[in-house]
């Protein structure tokens, strides 16, 4: 029979037990939303630029219209709700704050990730569940069109 030191042994257990602890996917059930509503139109893009802040969302409305408790759409996938969305007004939203159907976020990037950050991709709001959608225009940020160079 082989003995195992007793510190080697609590080490293991401890570091199967952390690794164990650790989840991949960012999920909390509490949080889940609705679904995206594919059956819905997307009735134009508007002049509102989005932009990737890091772990978060810009949003640059430079028009004169403006949005109230409206829903704004990531990816077709997640969602968050907004309170107001002005004339002339600059909102940010942290990506940690978007949930989806699954209760499950996105991948807001950082120095300890599993993946690579969630892709700004295509952003749209939403006045009411059974109105359509109004795009925004996703800005790509410089890594990305930095990639997009490449695979030409």
């Amino acid at each position: 029979m082989i003995r195992v030191p007793r510190i080697l042994l609590a080490t293991a257990v401890a570091l199967g037990s952390a690794l164990a602890g650790c989840e991949t996917v960012r999920r909390d059930p509490t949080k889940a939303t609705r679904a995206y509503p594919f059956h819905l139109p997307q009735e134009r893009v508007a002049e509102i630029q989005v932009f990737n802040d890091g772990d978060a969302m810009l949003i640059v409305n430079a028009t004169v219209e403006s949005w109230s408790n409206a829903d704004i759409w990531l990816n077709q996938r997640y969602l968050h709700r907004i309170e107001r969305l002005g004339s002339g007004q600059t909102l940010r939203i942290p990506l940690g704050e978007f949930w989806d159907a699954r209760g499950e976020g996105p991948f807001p990037g950082g120095l300890l990730r599993y993946y690579p950050p969630t892709p700004i991709r295509l952003v749209q709001i939403q006045t009411a569940p059974d109105k359509p959608l109004v795009g925004f225009k996703a800005i790509p940020t410089e890594r990305e069109l930095d990639l997009a160079q490449l695979k030409k």
